[in-house]
Protein backbone atom coordinates (compact mmCIF):
# COMPACT_ATOMS: atom_id res chain seq x y z
CA UNK A 1 0.00 0.00 0.00
CA UNK A 2 1.11 2.99 -1.02
CA UNK A 3 1.68 6.36 1.47
CA UNK A 4 -1.72 7.48 2.89
CA UNK A 5 -3.02 10.91 4.62
CA UNK A 6 -5.40 10.67 6.92
CA UNK A 7 -9.04 11.91 6.66
CA UNK A 8 -11.39 13.20 9.35
CA UNK A 9 -15.16 15.24 8.57
CA UNK A 10 -17.61 15.08 11.63
CA UNK A 11 -18.19 11.26 11.88
CA UNK A 12 -16.57 10.28 8.96
CA UNK A 13 -12.54 8.84 9.09
CA UNK A 14 -10.33 6.93 6.66
CA UNK A 15 -6.75 6.97 5.32
CA UNK A 16 -6.21 7.65 1.73
CA UNK A 17 -3.69 6.81 -0.74
CA UNK A 18 -1.99 9.79 -1.64
CA UNK A 19 -0.85 8.58 -5.10
CA UNK A 20 -4.50 8.09 -6.38
CA UNK A 21 -6.72 9.94 -8.28
CA UNK A 22 -10.73 10.12 -7.36
CA UNK A 23 -13.24 10.68 -9.37
CA UNK A 24 -16.38 13.05 -8.08
CA UNK A 25 -18.70 9.56 -7.73
CA UNK A 26 -16.28 8.12 -5.08
CA UNK A 27 -13.51 6.22 -7.26
CA UNK A 28 -10.11 5.71 -6.68
CA UNK A 29 -7.88 5.02 -9.44
CA UNK A 30 -4.37 3.80 -9.42
CA UNK A 31 -1.93 3.56 -12.34
CA UNK A 32 -0.23 -0.06 -11.83
CA UNK A 33 1.81 0.53 -14.76
CA UNK A 34 1.73 3.11 -17.41
CA UNK A 35 -1.42 3.16 -19.21
CA UNK A 36 -3.11 0.32 -17.06
CA UNK A 37 -5.76 1.61 -13.77
CA UNK A 38 -6.95 -0.28 -11.26
CA UNK A 39 -10.09 1.25 -9.72
CA UNK A 40 -12.19 0.74 -6.95
CA UNK A 41 -14.55 2.49 -4.51
CA UNK A 42 -13.46 4.67 -2.18
CA UNK A 43 -14.03 4.03 2.07
CA UNK A 44 -16.15 7.16 1.66
CA UNK A 45 -18.95 5.15 -1.07
CA UNK A 46 -18.31 1.59 0.65
CA UNK A 47 -20.01 3.80 3.81
CA UNK A 48 -22.80 4.94 1.45
CA UNK A 49 -23.41 1.41 0.09
CA UNK A 50 -23.27 -0.51 3.34
CA UNK A 51 -22.59 -4.33 3.70
CA UNK A 52 -22.34 -5.43 -0.05
CA UNK A 53 -23.47 -9.02 -0.92
CA UNK A 54 -22.71 -9.30 -4.74
CA UNK A 55 -21.42 -7.72 -7.69
CA UNK A 56 -21.55 -8.41 -11.89
CA UNK A 57 -20.27 -6.78 -14.77
CA UNK A 58 -21.73 -6.06 -17.82
CA UNK A 59 -18.65 -5.70 -20.11
CA UNK A 60 -16.25 -8.66 -21.59
CA UNK A 61 -12.41 -8.21 -21.20
CA UNK A 62 -11.10 -6.14 -24.11
CA UNK A 63 -14.60 -4.26 -24.43
CA UNK A 64 -14.15 -0.52 -25.18
CA UNK A 65 -15.31 1.16 -22.46
CA UNK A 66 -16.08 5.43 -21.76
CA UNK A 67 -16.50 7.27 -18.81
CA UNK A 68 -19.79 7.71 -17.37
CA UNK A 69 -20.88 4.25 -19.31
CA UNK A 70 -22.47 1.49 -16.65
CA UNK A 71 -20.14 -1.35 -16.55
CA UNK A 72 -21.95 -3.12 -13.50
CA UNK A 73 -23.73 -3.19 -10.87
CA UNK A 74 -22.75 -3.77 -6.88
CA UNK A 75 -25.65 -5.11 -4.22
CA UNK A 76 -25.66 -4.47 -1.12
CA UNK A 77 -28.13 -5.09 1.57
CA UNK A 78 -30.58 -1.89 0.93
CA UNK A 79 -29.87 -1.58 -2.63
CA UNK A 80 -28.57 -2.67 -5.87
CA UNK A 81 -26.00 0.53 -7.28
CA UNK A 82 -24.80 0.66 -10.82
CA UNK A 83 -21.05 0.76 -10.64
CA UNK A 84 -19.83 3.53 -13.89
CA UNK A 85 -16.67 3.42 -15.87
CA UNK A 86 -14.02 6.31 -14.82
CA UNK A 87 -12.27 5.85 -17.83
CA UNK A 88 -11.62 5.50 -21.61
CA UNK A 89 -10.28 2.65 -22.86
CA UNK A 90 -10.74 -1.05 -22.60
CA UNK A 91 -12.15 -3.25 -19.62
CA UNK A 92 -9.21 -5.62 -19.06
CA UNK A 93 -10.81 -7.27 -16.46
CA UNK A 94 -13.10 -7.42 -13.15
CA UNK A 95 -11.39 -8.18 -9.49
CA UNK A 96 -11.36 -12.46 -9.62
CA UNK A 97 -11.01 -12.16 -5.36
CA UNK A 98 -14.45 -10.69 -4.97
CA UNK A 99 -16.31 -13.89 -6.26
CA UNK A 100 -15.09 -15.57 -3.60
CA UNK A 101 -14.97 -12.70 -0.93
CA UNK A 102 -17.12 -9.67 -1.89
CA UNK A 103 -16.52 -8.00 1.67
CA UNK A 104 -13.07 -7.12 0.49
CA UNK A 105 -14.93 -4.07 -1.45
CA UNK A 106 -16.07 -2.95 2.05
CA UNK A 107 -13.02 -4.01 4.25
CA UNK A 108 -10.09 -3.18 2.46
CA UNK A 109 -11.28 -0.72 -0.55
CA UNK A 110 -7.97 0.44 -1.45
CA UNK A 111 -6.11 -2.88 -1.45
CA UNK A 112 -7.68 -6.31 -2.08
CA UNK A 113 -11.34 -4.97 -2.64
CA UNK A 114 -10.42 -3.20 -5.76
CA UNK A 115 -13.06 -3.03 -8.72
CA UNK A 116 -11.68 -3.80 -12.21
CA UNK A 117 -8.83 -2.82 -14.41
CA UNK A 118 -9.29 -0.49 -17.43
CA UNK A 119 -6.35 0.19 -20.08
CA UNK A 120 -6.40 3.82 -21.26
CA UNK A 121 -7.26 7.19 -19.79
CA UNK A 122 -8.96 8.50 -16.67
CA UNK A 123 -11.38 10.85 -16.76
CA UNK A 124 -11.05 14.21 -17.49
CA UNK A 125 -12.98 15.12 -14.01
CA UNK A 126 -10.73 12.82 -11.91
CA UNK A 127 -8.52 14.95 -9.33
CA UNK A 128 -5.75 14.57 -7.18
CA UNK A 129 -5.55 13.40 -3.67
CA UNK A 130 -6.14 17.47 -2.33
CA UNK A 131 -9.04 17.93 -4.84
CA UNK A 132 -10.45 15.19 -3.49
CA UNK A 133 -10.57 15.87 -0.20
CA UNK A 134 -12.50 19.17 -1.29
CA UNK A 135 -14.98 17.22 -2.77
CA UNK A 136 -15.10 15.14 0.35
CA UNK A 137 -15.11 18.54 2.56
CA UNK A 138 -18.44 19.78 0.33
CA UNK A 139 -20.16 16.17 0.21
CA UNK A 140 -20.50 15.72 4.33
CA UNK A 141 -21.10 19.46 4.92
CA UNK A 142 -24.20 18.95 2.34
CA UNK A 143 -25.04 15.72 4.12
CA UNK A 144 -24.89 17.57 7.58
CA UNK A 145 -26.86 20.46 6.51
CA UNK A 146 -29.81 18.27 5.48
CA UNK A 147 -29.81 16.14 8.49
CA UNK A 148 -29.74 19.75 10.50
CA UNK A 149 -32.79 20.29 8.19
CA UNK A 150 -34.44 17.27 8.05
CA UNK A 151 -34.01 17.54 12.22
CA UNK A 152 -35.93 20.79 12.40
Amino acid sequence: MSKTSFYKRSTFVTHLPEDCLYSPSHFWLAQTVPGFWRIGFTKFATRMLGEIVDHQWEKQPGAAVRSGEIIGSIEGFKAISDIYCVADGAFVEGNAALRDAISLVGEKPYDEGWLYLVEGQPDSKCTDLAGYRRLLDATIDRMLEKQQHDSE
